[in-house]
């Protein structure tokens, strides 16, 4: 009778739950069972570490053997227990000390010829084993640059499992050939990282390249990111953009067509600060997980940029499908921009289910296989038409939309939702004037340091608190610990009165007036700051208050 135990990880959404791998070899008649709440694709791992362990050169245990998954309450699924089970299997073989592997942490799928082949969420599932307290992970050798992002880790990256077990019995490392078929052609083993669609509008894991962040979209060089200096005219838009990316605000965009409203959306990454490591780390474990990490590039190090389709469904944004449910929208867009274009077509249940995550920066999805918290830090850019034709706001537009037709499509957005958003602008469409100027407006990198120098005000201000951003503080806190100067809250509490501002709308202008004074470099907001607040909050133009801005 033979006994070996070692161990790897079950991931639930962007969790990971250590997992302990033992296998039992008996005498009796030859059989493998597989038992701990195993999906149906870690019940095929029977086959394919059989066919990996006899096309390695080892011997298969012509025994009664029992591979089971502790602990056995917790679902686990994927490919990425293969190896772990294969070198289990082994050592209670007697072909590796089973003393050589019980602390070993082993993440990796097998091939039929005894590959290891990458798999997904690689970083996470090291992040829960050094939390565990382990201190060595086998991963595939594709992946060892991602796990090695996890600090304290020794990270072995192999090739196959004849190379594995030659380390592990101190025997001469086998040379195996590279798995690419060439220059310029595609390697088939990375197919383990992506999943089909995954692409820029599902959340890929970069932007049109940030300041300092040395990326671009793919298709877009650093020459022709998308910049700041390319909009026309824009003027307050413009401001509301720089507001938004300074305190981390939401933005709703209201125009007509071709006004630029996306065209402004797709710069605001660009003006953000890079992502901090902890927050790299975040962001890259949950594009890890989804499968959408581009190879190659292990950390993400820029605020990513998520614009999902108006048909997206709910699960698609919040999360969800069958089985476990996995991330969406509001997940792969964490510490960056989602952006839902046309977002009156949204179902109305897909935007309302975005109130809970705006509040909370996470979200909880619950299904009959289990429950999964994601984080769900991330700014929301709304952009909308004034009426299904568009034209309703444009002076000479010919609209032809009938008033209950206009009431109709306005209402699709709620109320509870739009008064989670901060700031609400309206884009007018672009003069011809103002199109065929010469002079350029200020560009992504000037208005990026504007940014960075407010967000560093902010922090500096929060620097005894858990929070960064002036969008993060609760209103309570920022009424009671941070007053504005005397006197310059009158205009906000006549319009609470007159009820055009909710308790939540009145905390929301202070938020905004705190990122307006921050961008200013005044030390608190004054009565000028308030009434920009104001406007940029509600939406009502008053008069020149925003003469001044940029």
């Amino acid at each position: 009778m033979g006994f070996a135990r070692t161990c790897s990880v079950a991931l639930i959404g962007v969790e990971g739950v250590v997992v302990e791998v033992q296998a039992d070899l008996e005498p009796g008649v030859a059989a493998f069972a597989l038992v701990g709440l195993p999906d149906k694709s870690l019940t095929e791992s029977r086959d394919r570490v059989r066919a990996a362990i006899v096309n390695s050169g080892e011997t298969w245990p012509q025994k009664k053997l029992t591979v089971g998954l502790s602990p056995a309450s917790v679902p686990k699924g994927g490919s990425g227990f293969d190896l772990a089970v294969a070198c289990a299997v082994l050592a209670a073989n007697d072909r590796i000390a089973p003393k050589s592997i019980a602390d070993l942490m082993m993440i990796g799928e097998l091939g039929l010829d005894g590959r290891v082949r990458p798999v997904r969420g690689v970083l996470p599932a090291v992040l829960a084993a050094a939390d565990a307290g382990y201190r060595h992970v086998v991963v595939p050798e594709r992946t060892t640059a991602e796990a090695a992002l996890v600090p304290g880790m020794a990270v072995l990256g192999v090739r196959s499992l004849r190379q594995l077990v030659a380390v592990l019995n101190d025997e001469p490392v086998p040379e195996e050939d590279d798995d690419s078929d060439g220059p310029g052609r595609p390697d088939p083993i990375l197919a383990g990282l992506t999943v089909p669609g995954g692409g820029v509008g599902t959340g890929l894991a970069n932007t049109f390249g940030g300041p300092g962040s040395g990326s671009a979209t793919p298709g877009h060089s650093g020459q022709d990111a998308p910049d700041m200096a390319h909009v026309a005219g824009q003027r307050v838009a413009r401001l509301a953009l720089e507001v938004a990316a300074a305190g981390g605000h939401h933005l709703y965009l209201n125009g007509p067509p071709g006004a630029g409203k996306t065209m402004l959306a797709e710069r605001l990454p660009g003006i953000l600060p890079p992502l901090t490591r902890q927050e790299s780390l975040e962001v890259t474990a949950v594009h890890s997980v989804a499968g959408i990490l581009p190879p190659g590039r292990p950390l993400v190090d820029s605020p990513p940029y998520c614009a999902p389709h108006h048909s997206a469904t709910m699960p698609a944004l919040v999360g969800g499908g069958s089985g476990l449910p996995r991330p969406g929208a509001v997940s792969l867009a964490h510490r960056g921009v989602l952006f839902l274009d046309e977002a009156p077509e949204f179902s109305g249940q897909a935007l309302d289910a975005l109130r809970q995550p705006l509040e909370a920066g996470h979200v909880v999805v619950a299904r009959a296989a289990g429950v999964m918290r994601l984080p769900a830090r991330f700014m929301l850019v709304l952009a909308a038409n004034p009426c299904p034709c568009g034209r309703h706001s444009m002076l000479g537009g010919g609209c032809d939309c009938s008033p209950s037709a206009v009431r109709r499509y306005q209402s699709r957005l709620s109320g509870p939702l739009l008064d989670r958003l901060d700031l609400r602008v309206e884009v007018e469409a672009v003069s011809r004037s103002e199109l065929i100027e010469h002079g350029r407006g200020e560009t992504t990198a000037q208005v990026a340091a504007r940014v960075q120098e407010a967000r560093a005000r902010a922090a500096a201000r929060y620097a005894d608190t858990r929070w960064r951003t002036n969008s993060d503080v609760p209103g309570h806190e920022l009424r009671t610990r941070w007053h504005v100067a005397p006197g310059a809250l009158h205009a906000a509490e006549r319009d609470m009165e007159r009820g055009l501002l909710t308790a939540r709308g009145l905390d929301r202008v202070l938020r905004v007036a705190w990122t307006l004074a921050d961008l200013a470099a005044h030390p608190r907001p004054d009565a000028g700051d308030i009434l920009q607040a104001l406007q940029l909050r509600t939406g009502f133009n008053r008069g020149a208050v925003l003469a001044g801005s940029r």
